[in-house]
């Protein structure tokens, strides 16, 4: 979906139209959780601290996150999917990958169905959606950003080795702001830049990822779309350009990373009662608070509340910290447990 959050609101309030706007919450430690593209073009991006954003365009009007909403669209879009495949894997509210070498419509052309999905969100939300054809994972995921808003971009086997190397290291797949700089003081820019160096090389410098860009600088991804994983966590991590050490800015990075969270939670309904927090310093030292509630954690805020308290625990005054990550767990059902702990026969002469 394009700028999912401010088009939603976008199209739900006419006087937003044509204007730049963003998602989220202003004031001096507040964070932009979506932008428009009318504010994109000004440089404000997800992520970005409101004061940063505001600076970069004064005329921002910042509204609050509507997640009911929000949802209650996501919902429609996947059922739009799954009308024409079960294997659909949500990777957020607003993004899936879709399998439809076999689907329910019997359509033969992956481009067609592409086309007729991008028509019928338009006609059934009023949004606008972005589509990436290719025959793996790693290619339609790129193509799917490739023309943005509304595009439709498509790699074909034979034209996806010459688009590899020219691809932009920036927009590899998994590849971050600090795997690219690391990657620019080796010399690798593009994808032709990475596929000169060795498979032993790539993981001697980025471990097991090493494997991955080995093959998709060759158009190699074996991940299939698995609609039904078995999950027992869900989370999510972001590794800083530069070394942290001030809590403020430390609020930033984690509040963008429950959201991230938070997401990923909704489209999979994996609400758990465990949240824990992970912290790696700059002299990599790891270090992980989790903390249990009795009941699911089934909202946002009372998620947020959770994680920033444990942040406030975490000793930043001696050194600085590189990496955060979230994450949740421990989502079976209370008293599913309570009742099985009772039915347990210990025999005789058995401790509890």
């Amino acid at each position: 979906m394009d700028a999912f959050y401010a088009s939603i609101e976008q199209r739900d309030n006419p006087e937003y139209r044509g204007k730049p706007l963003a998602v989220g919450y202003g004031g001096e430690r507040g964070v932009v959780a979506a932008a428009s593209y009318e504010a994109r073009r000004y440089g404000v991006r997800s992520a970005m601290a409101s004061k940063t954003a505001k600076a970069k365009c004064p005329q921002l009007i910042f509204v609050l996150p509507r997640f009911d909403v929000y949802r209650e669209v996501s919902h429609k879009v996947m059922d739009i999917f799954l009308e024409y495949t079960n294997l659909v894997e949500p990777l957020s509210l607003d993004e899936a990958f879709l399998d439809v070498t076999e689907n329910h419509k019997r359509i033969k052309s992956a481009i067609r169905i592409a086309k007729e999905i991008k028509v019928r969100i338009k006609v059934e939300t009023g949004l606008t959606a972005s589509a990436g054809v290719s025959y793996n994972k790693f290619l339609a995921k790129i193509a799917s950003d490739y023309e943005k808003p509304d595009g439709l971009y498509v790699i074909l086997p034979h034209d996806a080795e010459k688009f590899i190397e020219n691809l932009d290291i920036e927009r590899f797949y998994g590849v971050g702001r600090v795997t690219a700089r690391k990657m620019y003081q080796h010399g690798i820019y593009n994808g032709a830049d990475l596929k000169k160096i060795s498979e032993a090389r790539l993981v001697q410098l980025f471990g097991k990822a090493g494997h991955l860009y080995y093959n998709y600088t060759r158009g190699i991804d074996e991940r299939k779309v698995e609609p039904n994983r078995i999950r027992k966590s869900i989370g999510a991590e972001n590794t800083f350009a530069t070394d942290l050490g001030n809590f403020t800015e430390l609020t930033i990075e984690l509040y963008h990373i429950a959201k991230k969270v938070w997401e990923r939670i909704t489209v999979k309904e994996f609400y758990g009662r465990t949240t824990t927090l992970k912290i790696k310093y700059a002299d990599f030292e790891i270090i992980t608070r989790s903390h249990t509630l009795p009941g699911k954690i089934n909202s946002f805020n009372v998620f947020w509340k959770t994680a920033k308290e444990m942040l406030k625990q975490i000793d930043i005054s001696q050194k600085k910290i590189r990496l955060i990550g979230l994450s949740v767990s421990n989502n079976e059902d209370v008293e599913s447990l309570k009742t099985i702990q009772l039915e347990i026969n210990f025999g005789k002469g058995a401790g509890t």
